[in-house]
């Protein structure tokens, strides 16, 4: 992956929010196959909503986002999940009254579980609780649910937010991991993320939001940690 790779996600002059208020004004980025875009910010600058522009639950107020250089218009979230987009949203990740097996399959057409067994392995928790209801599990539990249920679909793009918030350490660790791996085998990645450890092993650039506007964006060495910090306490 370099910089002539053609982009597989662009957005350009995004501007969106809710009812008539403005919440995010002239975002422009993208990633490309193989790449790991990290989304930076302080609670509440924009960062869920950015992603719903992406995955089209929210419509922009102007701007435009292109998947494999297509205006996407006003298609709907589940028309870019056929084109190739899949996303874990902040809240509401899991179905909490179907079981955690349920919640791996109810968007297969068959009831093989074999494309989760690397992920059942890494996290046997969750193989232990498949006949439980997903309700039932702890908040980060349910965050690696949804962060296997969205890998193992291996689309081409993963819009990730807040993947890590909950999860223990050393299963985040695993989660950078699988990140990275796959980014490795082609697949690109969308990550909002305040967890800095994960967010720099697994970023190769990143887009940081204040206030509604990009106040920072570049390859990810050019952040160090401190850098990084900075952003959090603006």
């Amino acid at each position: 992956m370099n910089a002539t790779t053609p982009w597989l996600l662009q957005f350009s002059g995004l501007e969106g929010g809710y009812g008539d208020t403005v919440v995010l004004r002239g975002i422009d980025g993208g990633v490309r196959a193989g790449q790991v875009l990290g989304v930076l910010g302080r609670n509440g600058v924009g960062k869920t909503t950015l992603m719903r522009l992406l995955t089209g639950g929210l419509q922009p107020f102007s701007g435009e986002v292109a998947w494999q250089g297509k205006a996407l218009g006003q298609l709907a979230p589940f028309r870019r999940s056929r084109l190739g987009l899949a996303y874990s949203p902040q809240e509401g990740v899991v179905f909490d009254e179907l079981s955690v097996s349920d919640n791996l399959l109810l968007h297969l057409e068959s009831r093989d579980m074999s494309r989760y067994g690397p992920y059942l392995d890494a996290f046997p928790r969750l193989r232990e609780r498949l006949r439980q209801r997903a309700g039932t599990l702890s908040g980060g539990e349910k965050k690696l649910l949804a962060f296997v249920r969205v890998l193992a679909e291996g689309k081409p793009l993963s819009l990730l937010d807040e993947p890590t918030e909950g999860v223990q350490q050393e299963n985040i660790d695993l989660m950078a991991q699988f990140v990275r791996r796959r980014a490795e085998q082609g697949a690109a990645f969308i990550v909002v993320e305040q967890n800095l450890g994960f967010l720099q092993r697994i970023m190769d650039t990143l887009l940081v939001l204040d206030h509604g506007q990009c106040v920072a964006q570049g390859e990810a060495g050019e952040f160090d940690r401190d850098r990084l910090a900075g952003f959090l306490h603006i």
